[in-house]
């Protein structure tokens, strides 16, 4: 039951950045025992303010009050928010792989005496915090063996473990699978109960209208409106969201597959750290020209192995035959994948995809770098051109080429990478999570595109975690499970209970 009592107040938060004005006048509240969420298009301002919340952007760097319990608050940084209660779970983890998990959940205050760690208090007031979220882990455990989901439930003990009354949670079910998120949505009813407040940003609308007290919707740096669960469908979200209604989130597929472009038969691969243990086995299947080849399982059931395989980037070799347009091919590293016109857009744009800090330009061009060059010079204003016309054609929000692409919203970011492979004219294409923590105006950008791509005649596997996204987008779908291909299915066929039984092994279609 929510406490009607405001915990949080924020009054006209303003914040501008050179030539964006990214909030424009923001208020909203936050009450006890409550769930808040926060939803709107990528670049809408929600991340921006989440930072100003945590201490991330101090008092003095943007405009308007923050109230915590009717007190004004004047953050200098992260440690005057946490000491106001304020913690903040960011979808890039902050652990660290090599050290445990009660060292990762008490980082820089471990409790010590004349220097010296004082070890059994560290554990047993990190094993006091597991409890409280009913989280079974074992504190020696080094993070690195740690699953995602069992690293996001770490960081939210982190968080806590600084007395917070508020808990910001951004995109927190990004990176985990169904099994995993319901953990998640547990706990968050356990804090809810126990009077925190939480401030929950998700790009998965159903997922908001299941857990959220109230929803607030931002667009344009502006918090447009703001609604009770009961009172806001999916639909009027989305409207708010984007300024407009969106009918048909996917695009109508009309489209002639031809012939054989890649076959995969009998693919096996071990894996890189485990001797004897299989990543994929007996893998078979055949995409066609002109068609998108969906690729569903849970975490770890092989769907990302099996296209870095096939990009020549994991690191063993495979067995089995890969063949393109008919010839077997060998591909031992990415650069004979590129060679042969096989492009990957990863799972995790912002580690494997992009250079942060260079230009959209830089990053667009990056694999097709030598046909801007004549005698090894470059040939700029050609560069430029094309990087111009691919950001029209993909629609990238940017004011130039030269814009550094860590600027960008999450949804233009990932328009970055397509372009950057689309550049180099590849035929097969494979696409890991290509709408992971995009807003949903930028994911029909992402389908049509995809659905534009398939008729021109290029080869497409798409590997997704989201059921309706490949039925919307993909004309076949095969399932894995620990790295078998365990069902396989025309669009039409593949029900949410058939995907789930082939995906948990509990049958298999050959």
């Amino acid at each position: 039951m929510t406490n009607s009592a405001n915990l949080l107040v924020t009054n006209s938060i303003r914040k501008s950045f050179p030539g964006v004005q990214a909030l424009d006048g923001v208020s909203l509240d936050l009450r006890r025992g409550e769930v808040h969420a926060l939803v709107g298009e990528n670049g809408a301002g929600k991340s921006t303010l989440m930072k100003i919340f945590s201490g991330v952007y101090p008092h003095g760097t943007f405009e308007g009050s923050i109230k915590i319990d009717g007190i004004e608050q004047t953050f200098k940084g992260i440690r005057d928010a946490e000491r106001a209660g304020v913690a903040i779970v960011f979808q890039e983890f902050s652990l660290v792989p090599e050290l445990s998990v009660a060292e990762n959940i008490f980082l820089g205050r471990l409790p010590s005496s004349s220097s010296i760690v004082q070890w059994n208090d560290l554990h047993a007031r990190a094993k006091a915090l597991l409890y409280q979220l009913d989280v079974q882990i074992a504190t020696e455990t080094l993070v690195r063996n740690l699953g995602i989901g069992q690293q996001q439930l770490v960081e939210i003990a982190k968080a806590l473990s600084h007395d917070a009354r508020i808990l910001i949670l951004d995109e927190p079910t990004a990176a985990l699978n169904d099994a995993e998120a319901r953990t998640l949505f547990q706990i968050v009813d356990s804090l809810r109960a126990r009077g925190l407040g939480l401030l929950y940003i998700s790009h998965r609308l159903d997922e908001v209208l299941t857990l959220a007290d109230r929803v607030t919707i931002l667009r344009d740096g502006r918090s447009v409106a703001t609604h009770s669960r009961g009172d806001i469908d999916r639909k009027k979200m989305i409207s708010l969201m984007v300024g407009r209604e969106i009918s048909q989130v996917f695009p109508e597929i009309h489209r002639s597959t031809k012939d054989v472009a890649l076959e995969v038969r009998n693919l096996s691969v071990e894996h890189p750290d485990i001797a004897g243990r299989m990543v994929l086995r007996d893998i078979h299947f055949e995409v066609r020209a002109g068609e998108v080849l969906g690729i569903a399982g849970l975490m770890g059931s092989g769907r990302s192995a099996l296209l870095n395989v096939l990009f020549g980037s994991f690191p063993r070799s495979y067995s089995g035959e890969i063949r393109l347009n008919g010839t077997a091919i060998n591909i031992a590293r990415p650069s004979d994948a590129i060679d042969r016109g096989i492009a990957l857009v990863t799972e995790d744009r912002k580690r494997l995809g992009l250079s942060l800090s260079a230009s959209i330009a830089d990053n667009m061009t990056l694999v097709a770098l030598r046909r801007f060059a004549s005698a090894n010079v470059l040939k700029k204003q050609q560069e430029m051109s094309s990087v111009e016309r691919m950001m029209s054609d993909l629609r990238v929000k940017a004011s130039s080429p030269e814009t550094t692409v860590e600027t960008l919203s999450g949804g233009n970011q990932q328009k970055v990478v397509l372009g950057r492979w689309l550049m180099n004219d590849p035929k097969i294409l494979l696409l890991d999570e290509p709408t992971r923590g995009i807003d949903v105006g930028a994911k029909q950008e992402i389908y049509t595109r995809i659905n534009q791509l398939a008729e021109q005649g290029l080869a497409i596997i798409m590997v997704s975690s989201e059921l309706e996204e490949l039925r919307g987008v993909c004309d076949r779908i095969i399932v894995m499970h620990e790295g078998r291909i365990t069902g396989r299915f025309a669009r039409h066929e593949a029900t949410a209970e058939a995907i789930m039984a082939c995906a948990t092994g509990s049958t298999e279609v050959a």
